[in-house]
């Protein structure tokens, strides 16, 4: 009996001891896990037509709804009680205008053998195509939506400072920048154009402004950007990027971006990567503070109670599918310039350690988003 409790006791001061050193190199270990040790291999250039084949897009035009992840539209939940069909019905939006959307979707390879994802990987494949689904489809007001596939970078290169990183995330906005030419030659050229993307493809988006928008004809096409989840500093980012932040509800031509924790959550991590980072002036970010443009308000900075919340996409549990819940979750930008969501909603398995709500950027305020783009695209065609 001595024995066994001795065994008992080391066990649960090996799992103490694990756990301590989980929490004191947390960073360190999730790099050792997810960073790829292997030399970056070049990606060969894709062909200038590559696009031209539609099995190179997840959404484009003439897919049909059904084989469109970007045009779903997901249902309200029934409100127990509710004494009239209104109570659920879905919330009025203005009849849409004319527009194009360009999505990037997030990272969805997670293999620490290879720094960009091939085309041709299932796995990652279908993951994107859940994303297109979940978040994508919040601009599926739309009257075209392009969602292209790319050689993405995996998750790893995001937690590494190195070369090879920066090679990976070169290589897949190669892809991008790509797929947006086909794009732009694709649209009517009186069409005017939102760039959207989550996470990476944030990332890809913000550079598709710097690079390919900026100083050009097409700057004056571009009614909206939305990079939500990746950090945007409004000291050393913006100025160097040709849209200013949205400050008003009625904005057009202007950038909405937001980053999610729950009000308890620990962001030290994210933090820690963005304060350590270069800024598009070339100077570290620091402490500068992050844009946050809460989405319940449409307006730069402030509160709104979760009654402002048009409706939360809460997921199934394999994601491929979800209601829309009013009023489940109040946004708060605080002081640094993240969204604080309140206590933990119940969202789902993939919430991040830390109470981090990363991956659920869109889907905690789909139909706000929904909604922010239409009007802010009608205000757009107001002005021209």
């Amino acid at each position: 009996m001595r024995k066994f409790l001795y065994i008992i006791v080391g066990g649960i001061l090996l799992v103490a001891a694990v756990l301590f050193t989980m929490r004191l190199y947390s960073e360190e270990l999730t790099q050792l896990a997810l960073v790829p040790s292997t030399a970056f291999v070049e990606q060969e250039q894709l062909a200038d037509s590559a696009y031209a084949d539609p099995a190179m897009w997840f959404s484009r035009p003439g897919m049909g709804a059904p084989n469109d992840p970007a045009r779903w539209q997901p249902a309200y939940r029934e409100v127990e009680g509710a004494e009239t069909p209104e109570a659920q019905a879905t919330p009025d939006i203005a009849a849409p205008p004319k527009f194009a959307v360009f999505f990037v979707h997030p990272t969805s390879f997670f293999d620490s053998q290879r720094w960009n994802a091939p085309l041709d990987d299932g796995e990652s494949q279908e993951f994107a195509r859940l994303f297109v689904r979940g978040l994508g489809s919040a601009f599926n007001q739309a009257s075209e939506i392009w969602a292209p596939r790319y050689r993405q970078a995996t998750f790893g290169a995001f937690l590494s400072g190195s070369e090879e990183a920066q090679q990976a995330s070169d290589a897949a906005y190669a892809d991008v920048a790509l797929a947006f030419d086909y794009f732009l030659a694709a649209v009517d050229a009186d069409t005017p154009i939102v760039l959207a993307g989550h996470s990476q493809g944030a990332l890809h988006v913000l550079r598709l402004l710097r690079e390919k928008v900026a100083g050009t004809e097409l700057q004056g096409r571009i009614a909206m950007a939305y990079p939500i989840g990746w950090p945007i500093s409004i000291e050393h980012d913006l100025p160097g990027l040709p849209l200013p932040a949205c400050e008003a509800a009625d904005q057009s031509a202007c950038i909405v971006s937001w980053a999610s924790f729950a009000d308890n959550g620990d962001p030290a991590l994210m933090l820690t990567k963005y304060r350590q980072s270069n800024g598009f002036d070339g100077e570290m970010r620091g402490d500068s503070p992050i844009l946050c443009v809460n989405p319940l308000t449409g307006t730069a900075g402030g509160s709104a109670p979760m009654e402002a919340n048009l409706g939360t996409l809460v997921p199934n549990e394999d994601l491929t599918s979800g209601e829309l819940v009013r009023g489940a979750v109040p946004a708060r930008c605080n002081g640094q310039g993240l969204l604080l969501i309140g206590d933990s909603p119940e969202m789902g398995a993939h919430v991040l350690p830390q109470d981090n709500y990363h991956v659920y950027d869109i889907p905690l305020f789909w139909a706000n988003l929904q909604a922010d783009v239409v009007r802010r695209v009608s205000a757009w065609q107001t002005n021209h």
